[in-house]
């Protein structure tokens, strides 16, 4: 555990093992703890790192009433500190995002790339991302995410869930949930992406959830990326990594070992 100074911000972040880098980025209000089955399956051969994004986890917040910070930038930023020029980088919903727009900035700089739970879709497109959530009441100190994930698995695996819905209800993030920051996506933005992705020359795992509200615009995503990978998720949602983490884990090591990043 550690922390930096990223764009002015003090971030929080995870590393451990040896090895190749893989990054793992989160999503919108997840943290970079919740990659743990992530850490776990990897660590033994890579290094594993993760960072909570400005207004997540246990990084600090942004100044009320402003826009966040670029996000792309945030990652540059967090790579530059850690002196880590060709990582294998996989995110997902909103660190997917982040992602592709990094990528959109250095076509072939990573070792590899592994988006889940997003894609591109025309600006006109059905299917476009749901939107954000009204702000939480000052009573509510853990927020659920259902969303994320079928609609049985919180009954089905309640401890797992619970779990989940701890490890992101920080106070940083209680917070940015009750006082909302409008994102910044500049260079490119986010309906750029579609006329850019085919410029992206690392190579790239896709992988879908069966039932993820972005499926659409990951099977498109990987129609203009030139050679990448799709692969879908039977039964699995939004946060795929997460509620299907074995089967996540078996196609992300699978990729790896067709890229030769292992040690």
């Amino acid at each position: 555990m550690g922390f930096m100074r990223v764009l002015g911000n003090d971030l929080h972040y995870t590393d451990q093992g040896d090895g190749p880098p893989l990054l793992f980025l989160h999503g919108s209000g997840s943290c970079a703890e919740a990659w743990y089955h992530q850490v776990e399956a990897f660590s033994g051969r890579f290094r594993v790192i993760a960072y909570d994004s400005v207004n997540h986890g246990h990084s600090s917040n942004s100044a009320a009433g402003e826009a966040e910070p670029d996000r792309a930038d945030e990652l540059e930023g967090f790579l530059a500190a850690l002196g880590i020029d060709r990582p294998v980088i996989a995110g997902n919903s909103m660190g997917a995002l982040t992602l592709l727009r990094w990528a959109v900035r250095h076509p072939g700089q990573a070792l590899g790339l592994i988006p889940s739970g997003m894609g591109v879709l025309p600006p006109d497109a059905p299917g476009r991302p749901l939107p954000a959530a009204e702000p939480i009441g000052d009573e509510v100190l853990f927020v659920g995410a259902e969303r994320g994930f079928t609609p049985e698995f919180p009954a089905a695996r309640p401890e797992l869930y619970d779990r989940y819905v701890r490890l992101r209800s920080t106070a940083t993030r209680i917070e940015a949930f009750r006082h909302p920051r409008p994102p910044t996506l500049a260079h490119p933005g986010r309906d750029e992406l579609a006329s850019l992705v085919s410029g992206i020359t690392t190579p790239m795992q896709i992988i879908l959830g069966e039932h993820d509200w972005l499926f659409d615009a990951g099977t498109h995503l990987h129609e203009l990326v030139k050679g990448s990978r799709l692969a879908t998720v039977a039964g699995a949602p939004h946060n795929v990594y997460y509620q299907a983490a074995a089967e996540y884990n078996e196609i992300v090591a699978a990729f790896l070992a067709e890229l030769d990043v292992s040690p």
